[in-house]
């Protein structure tokens, strides 16, 4: 951090909220934050003019208007850091409330490419900064679990248990595990309700004229937690002529991994899922998850200093399609009939801001009869899930997600729509404390809804109460 009396430190761009250059001052004395393996880069930091069109399109700065928690000011900070000053834990502090949302991305006209900064930045977070025992072994917790699907499948029992119990209710209701641990409640409250397990088989045949093979990323919580969303996914490719293959044995893709800094671990998966999804020869592999489409898209970057990997990982990196952007490219065969339903749909940040796939939902959703979209004030704001975010900064995250969805509530929709497991279980959980319910799908179910010609009903959308107003007699 700049110190009072201290001139601040230079860039290419200027200081911060100016574009007037300044000269280089030399390094302080003392560890640098950032060693020579992939720092941020110095190049793109400079790109940054502190215009501040980013910051109201940032949720941190949103909440608290703290410059240092906007991107330029974290920008800011990066510079300091390649300039030579340390790594202090408040510079962490600021990198850490930042929900890697990218909509700052969409928002900057100068094209700063602020997520290469904060996923560089984080992995140098997390090699050279002492987190304490707290947070270390919080961190550990999440990335023993989540990236790992058995391990989650085998967590399935249990957590049925615990929600038929009524535990479930009587903790939420009294708060208990808020006072315990903020990370602890946010966990069990955002735990969706589990039905039975639905495995998509590992070979979908196409139906009808075949016009492709693709692949399916199953993911991790959206395996265990919503198996219905792949099983959609799979008969929706199916009926517009596609052969689906879901190798079993694939594992995570890396996402929660790359977003969090842990490089490493990150690369691992990633070689991994290529070389699972390489036997099979698929022309596309298509992902259903936001932010595992995100990462999935950047292996080319996360693998670009691996011999072995690098080539490979930049042509699967050009097979990934979101399944809403793949569904967009090809003319529709399968006919939609008509669902008569009311929906608010919700921009996954890690679809509209990450990949660019805002048009395309909209317009799947749009093909079908019947169908009223309405959008959502504040739609570019996140939602406060961000991967692990929610657990890792859950008052910030409970802020964003109360906030999210009191602008659900009032488009008055029977069903929200969104293309994300962790945004799903982000704003039941905020509609729950909220005392509100609405109906909650991924896009591909209200497709395959259409497909097969079901009823609202089968999304959960409760059919409008009937008029018993008695209509009085003609005088």
């Amino acid at each position: 951090m700049v110190q009072q009396g201290k001139p601040p430190v230079a860039s290419t761009a200027g200081t911060l909220g100016s574009d007037g250059p300044l000269r280089i001052e030399t390094a302080p004395a003392g560890e640098p934050a950032f060693d020579d393996h992939r720092p941020p880069s110095a190049a793109i930091v400079g790109d940054c003019v502190h215009c501040g069109f980013c910051l109201p399109s940032c949720p941190t700065y949103t909440l608290w208007g703290e410059e240092m928690d906007s991107p330029r000011g974290r920008i800011y900070l990066m510079n300091e850091g390649l300039q030579g000053e340390p790594m202090t834990p408040a510079m962490v502090q600021h990198y850490d409330a930042c929900l890697g949302c990218m909509a700052c991305v969409t928002a900057c006209p100068s094209g700063v490419q602020y997520d290469k900064l904060i996923e560089a930045t984080r992995a140098q977070v997390e090699r050279r900064h002492r987190r304490s025992a707290k947070e270390r072994a919080l961190r550990s917790a999440i990335f023993a679990l989540f990236p790992y699907p058995r391990r989650l499948h085998l967590l399935r029992g249990p957590l049925r248990l615990h929600q038929r119990s009524g535990l479930s209710r009587f903790l939420r209701k009294h708060g208990v595990l808020q006072r315990i641990s903020p990370s602890l409640e946010a966990m069990e409250s955002l735990a969706p309700r589990l039905g039975r397990a639905a495995p998509v088989p590992e070979r979908t045949p196409a139906q009808g004229v075949r016009r492709g093979t693709v692949g399916l990323l199953l993911g991790c919580v959206q395996r265990e937690f919503f198996p219905g969303v792949n099983a959609a996914t799979a008969r929706v490719l199916s009926a517009e002529g596609f052969e689906v293959l879901a190798p079993a044995a694939q594992g995570c893709c890396g996402a929660l991994s790359a977003h969090n800094g842990r490089e490493p671990e990150a690369q691992r998966f990633a070689r991994a899922l290529i070389d699972t999804f390489s036997q099979h020869g698929v022309e596309h592999v298509i992902v259903n998850s936001a932010g595992c489409g995100s990462s999935m898209k950047e292996y080319a970057d996360l693998l670009a200093d691996d011999p072995q990997y690098a080539e490979r990982a930049a042509q699967f990196a050009d097979k990934v399609r979101d399944v809403a952007e793949f569904l967009a490219e090809v003319p529709p065969v399968a006919e939609r009939h008509p669902l008569p339903v009311e929906i608010a749909y919700h921009d996954a940040c890690h679809l509209a801001h990450a990949q660019g796939v805002r048009t395309q939902p909209r317009q799947l959703l749009h093909g079908i009869p019947g169908l009223t979209l309405r959008e959502i004030a504040e739609g570019d704001l996140c939602c406060g899930s961000a991967g692990v975010y929610n657990l890792l900064q859950p008052q910030a995250a409970r802020e964003l997600g109360d906030r999210k969805a009191a602008n659900v509530q009032r488009t008055g929709a029977a069903l929200l729509v969104t293309a994300n497991p962790g945004c799903l279980m982000q704003v039941a959980s905020s509609l729950e404390r909220r005392g509100a319910s609405i109906a909650l799908a991924h896009t591909v179910e209200v497709l395959d809804a259409s497909i097969r010609g079901a009823s609202p009903g089968s999304l959960g959308v409760e059919p409008a109460p009937r008029d018993t107003t008695a209509v009085p007699p003609p005088q």
